[in-house]
């Protein structure tokens, strides 16, 4: 099967975290080195890499700091803290509290305990990764299991390699697809990552206007639906990129089963209540660093809408838990 390099965007070369910078993509394959928490804080609000990228980068960054202390010295809490408060600062709709939570919980557990909190952190980081990539993997299988002979797929922003990797399984299964994708604006995730990876998988994919998706729908072009979220509710609501939501209003119209790849939670009830980051204004009117609107235009930019669970019809889940 093929594994498309947005799977897994990081590997650990020496004690440096190497982190492929997805803003790149076409044109390169670029890995950015980490080698402490402000680097990996930068490369989180910065885009370089986006979705399961930026928790790989927050899982890692406990072990990039633990790397950084010299052998024989103990390892202060206080510093486990504080690269916690600096990950969970990053970006606000992420749910990366949940996760570093845990990491602090085993360093608090085995700083009591008298065991060494540097070998604690550095293995139950390796073992969670372990089983998230087991997991991931499966729930790749299920995908492919749901895509069916003669699919004609709608995506929007970019899945993280496992939409590639499933329609891939799904082809060597014999099972003939298509796959639509949005341009996914501003950032033009689906343009430029999920279009190059499908193509890459030898998958035939279509790029698509992100305006283009009712047209298409009312035509009969598509028959399903398929999403990523970066949130979840405890009701089943989700967050993705925006566009997802009116993705979401216009598969219900038409009747177009959507299935999305989620991760459960119940750390928050409601879709309400998932925070919603206000990106900047500026990447919305400026593209590459040149300002494509009047000057004096205001920009709004949420960075994520909510899809309420009702408009879900099939959702494929990954528990992370440790």
């Amino acid at each position: 099967m093929y594994e498309s390099p947005l799977f897994w965007p990081a590997h650990w070369q020496d004690k440096t975290l190497m982190v492929l910078d997805e803003t790149l993509i076409p044109g390169q394959l670029r890995y950015i080195p980490v080698r402490r928490v402000q680097e990996s804080v930068e490369i989180i609000r910065s885009m370089k890499t986006r979705a399961f990228g930026q928790f790989l980068v927050v899982l890692n960054t406990f072990v990039v700091e633990m790397y950084r202390i010299p052998a024989k010295t103990k390892v202060d809490l206080k510093t486990i803290q504080n690269v916690t408060q600096a990950l969970n600062e990053s970006r606000p709709t992420f749910p990366f509290s949940e996760v570093t939570a845990i990491i602090l919980g085993v360093a608090q557990k085995a700083s009591v305990s008298g065991t060494d909190v540097k070998t604690a952190v550095i293995k139950t980081v390796d073992g969670f990764l372990q089983g998230i990539r087991h997991r991931r993997l499966e729930r790749v299988r299920q995908l492919a299991e749901s895509i069916q002979e003669g699919d004609c797929i709608l995506t929007h922003c970019n899945v993280s390699g496992e939409l590639a990797m499933a329609c891939s399984m799904a082809k060597e299964q014999g099972k003939n697809i298509r796959v639509f994708a949005t341009e996914t604006r501003p950032y033009l995730q689906g343009a430029k990552l999920t279009v190059w990876e499908l193509h890459q998988a030898g998958i035939s994919v279509t790029l698509i206007a992100d305006n283009v998706v009712g047209s298409l729908m009312s035509e009969g072009m598509v028959n399903k639906v398929i999403i990523g979220s970066d949130r979840s509710a405890a009701n089943g609501d989700i967050a993705n990129k925006v566009g997802s939501y009116q993705i979401a209003v216009l598969a219900k119209e038409f009747g177009v089963p959507l299935i999305a790849l989620t991760q459960p939670s119940h750390k928050v009830a409601t879709g309400k209540d998932i925070p919603i980051e206000q990106r900047s204004p500026q990447e919305v009117l400026l593209y590459e660093r040149r300002r494509l609107f009047p000057s004096g235009v205001d920009g709004y930019y949420p960075g994520f809408d909510v899809v309420p669970h009702e408009f879900i019809k099939k959702a494929i889940a990954i528990h992370a838990g440790i």
